[in-house]
């Protein structure tokens, strides 16, 4: 991943803006530490989608019997013992 300067970046942001886009993200420095990463909106968007629980628990590839008995049980009951 390339590396550019705050005031690189400013004065060549067209330029920064055409790697992100091909596919090259940049990281941001300002004083040598790395405050920001410039990437694609597509690649944002991809790497900032959460897929909600619902989702996650659907895709669960096993079968009910992988998880254990104590799992199953509403999460009221296992606060209540300590889980």
């Amino acid at each position: 991943m390339k590396e550019i300067q705050l005031k690189d970046a400013k004065a060549t942001l067209s330029a920064v803006v055409d790697q992100a886009v091909a596919g090259e993200p940049t990281v941001i420095t300002r004083h040598g530490r790395k405050e920001a990463v410039l990437v694609s909106f597509e690649e944002w968007q991809r790497i900032s989608r959460v897929p909600d629980f619902a989702d996650l628990l659907l895709a669960f590839p096993g079968e009910t019997a992988d998880i254990p008995e104590q799992s199953r049980k509403p999460a009221r009951a296992l606060r209540e013992n300590g889980f």
